[in-house]
């Protein structure tokens, strides 16, 4: 039995030391996590080989990555696979949406005095400015002048309806009979008196001659002027009267309705076209900018904005432009990044410090963390390791075996 036993000792032992050797040095590799001490000197092999050089690793990790992994090239072929067309285009058809949401559900006034802002400065700030400088041009509003004059001013007419009121509003307001008595007063002055009775005997004939140089007109002119002054309320009746028997309103209402520019020579409508175009012109240059203001001081832009807003968030014009916005937005990036690319890369490198990242997240790792995240990813390899030492020295132990036999 002593002759069998020294024959199979040595590949057991060889087994078991080989086995339990790889697996102490695995475990050696991490533990013991802290050192240890004795009479104030460091127990060797404690900690264990990576926690007691886990700064230098992590600078030898980082160098790895960004020396031959995370290079230059690589990040920028990383960028560009990142930064395609279609993943650009649809990260900003996701912002444009996240916007349009926040809108719809925005409950404070913050959005809505943004825009008020930006609206008060456009049209009460910028838009006067500018129009100074375009006044100036020769060819201002040309076109849309001319439009609105040809489709609007030439073809329009009153209709009966209205050339009636405009004739009613004209009598009773423009014209009514006190008014036409007193215009009648100030014009029969004595001067304009003498000068009608002198023109009517001069340039009568006839019959007309005798009543004129017998009779004349001065007493009946004066006449006239007297009753006008003295019996008021009795001259507006007999203006009345005459207004009505000669049919005055119905006269000017006619001549209202039948009045239109396509009555007029095409050389005249052609000057009055030129004549309006200058004076708006004109009247821009010296006071548009003040009228401008004058009307962003009296809009209320808050409440504006507030309605842009709302149609903003219920407008389907709005809902189905989003995508094509973000492809135009995708494109333009794209055609930037195919120029900038390499220096962006090259700029974000040392602004994302990646090696630093690498190394305060190594460092910031416990020993414990750091031995259960290798042993999770080369669990077999390690394993595969120890059991290897365990043959290996099975195989040295049959080895020693035979060289027994054969000495024997």
């Amino acid at each position: 039995m002593s002759n069998i036993w020294i024959y199979f000792v040595p590949p057991i032992a060889g087994g078991i030391i080989g086995y339990f050797t790889n697996d102490i040095a695995i475990k050696m590799l991490f533990r013991p996590y802290r050192p240890y001490y004795i009479f104030r000197r460091k127990l060797p092999f404690t900690p264990g080989l990576i926690p007691a050089n886990q700064e230098r690793l992590a600078k030898r990790v980082a160098d790895t990555i960004m020396g031959s992994l995370l290079t230059p090239s690589e990040l920028q072929n990383l960028a560009r696979r990142l930064l395609q067309t279609e993943r650009i285009e649809a990260a900003i058809l996701w912002l444009l949406r996240m916007s349009l949401e926040q809108l719809k559900l925005n409950t404070n006034t913050k959005s809505t005095k943004i825009l008020a802002s930006i609206l008060r400065d456009l049209l009460g700030e910028s838009l006067p400015r500018l129009l100074k400088v375009w006044a100036k041009r020769e060819d201002f509003l040309e076109a849309q002048l001319n439009q609105i004059f040809d489709q609007i001013l030439l073809e329009f007419q009153l209709t009966e309806m209205q050339a009636a009121q405009l004739s009613d509003w004209l009598l009773k307001a423009v014209l009514p009979p006190d008014v036409l008595r007193q215009t009648l007063i100030d014009f029969l002055t004595d001067q304009n008196i003498s000068i009608i009775d002198e023109g009517f005997r001069e340039k009568a004939s006839g019959t007309y001659w005798v009543v004129a140089n017998l009779f004349g007109l001065r007493n009946t002119l004066t006449r006239l002027r007297t009753f006008c002054l003295d019996e008021r309320e009795l001259t507006n009746q007999r203006l009345t009267e005459l207004i009505t028997a000669l049919g005055v309103k119905e006269r000017i209402q006619e001549w209202l309705h039948n009045l239109s520019m396509q009555n007029l020579p095409v050389s005249t409508v052609r000057q009055l076209r030129n004549t309006m175009r200058d004076s708006v012109r004109l009247y821009l240059q010296e006071r548009g900018a003040d009228l401008i203001q004058a009307l962003s001081l009296s809009v209320d832009w808050e409440h504006i904005a507030d309605l842009i807003i709302n149609r903003l968030q219920t407008s389907s014009i709005m809902n189905s432009s989003l995508e094509l916005v973000s492809q135009e937005l995708a494109l333009i990036l794209e055609r930037y990044l195919e120029q900038d690319l390499e220096n962006i890369v090259a700029m974000a490198i040392p602004i994302l410090d990646i090696d630093q990242v690498i190394i305060d997240r190594i460092n910031g790792t416990s020993s414990e963390e750091l031995e259960v995240a290798v042993n999770v990813i080369v669990k077999n390899e390690l394993q595969a390791i120890v059991n290897l030492g365990g043959v290996l020295g099975i195989v040295i132990g049959s080895l020693q075996t035979i060289m027994l036999l054969l000495q024997r």
